[in-house]
């Protein structure tokens, strides 16, 4: 990028467009817009999870993750540029390993609770994938390389991955859902 914003009040955007990185203006309703906002969002709640009490392996990797998010910003902002490395999925996929590694097999579904940075990761992993949803809107009317899409699907898995470490921490465990279907085929019941 070749300049900063000195000024944060522009007005530019009074008449519904907004600026990208290209010098080019588009609607503020354009799908590169809505994935830049759902980037930004993502980090937003990152930053949230991140005032929370975590181990210091996950503090570390979610501030590389906002950092990525950063880059990924900057790279939907440009069209055409590239900031997102291959490299980046690379990481996500040896932390999901990582950490999955420790927990149990689930045998239900769980519900997105459980202690407060465990519910925060599941708020982070819902707008991970709303954000991936809108790159393959993007990518569907525009060319959008292959590795940002990668990188929300897989951070997406890795913050459910994170909510079930992070509600373990203090020797808690997942909130299960009550399936219907499971009370009926237990023992004893009718």
């Amino acid at each position: 990028m070749g300049k900063r914003l000195t000024q944060i009040a522009t007005r530019t955007g009074d008449d519904g467009t907004t600026g990208l990185g290209d010098n080019t203006r588009v609607p503020k309703a354009h799908l590169r817009v809505h994935a830049m906002g759902d980037v930004d969002e993502l980090n937003s709640h990152i930053g949230v999870l991140l005032c929370e009490e975590l181990p210091a392996d996950a503090r570390e990797l979610l501030i590389d993750i906002q950092h990525q998010l950063f880059n990924l910003g900057g790279e939907l902002s440009i069209p055409g540029f590239e900031l997102l490395k291959e490299e980046a999925v690379t990481a996500l996929d040896a932390a999901l390993a990582h950490h999955n590694a420790q927990l149990p097999r689930l045998q239900e579904f769980i519900l997105p609770a459980g202690n407060r940075a465990a519910a925060q990761a599941h708020v982070c992993r819902t707008v991970a994938r709303r954000a991936e949803r809108a790159l393959v809107a993007l990518g569907a009317q525009e060319s959008v390389r292959d590795a940002p899409r990668q990188y929300l699907n897989r951070l997406s898995d890795l913050m459910f991955v994170l909510a079930r470490v992070f509600n373990r921490m203090n020797g808690g465990d997942d909130v299960y859902w009550k399936s219907e279907r499971l009370k009926r085929s237990e023992p004893g019941s009718s």
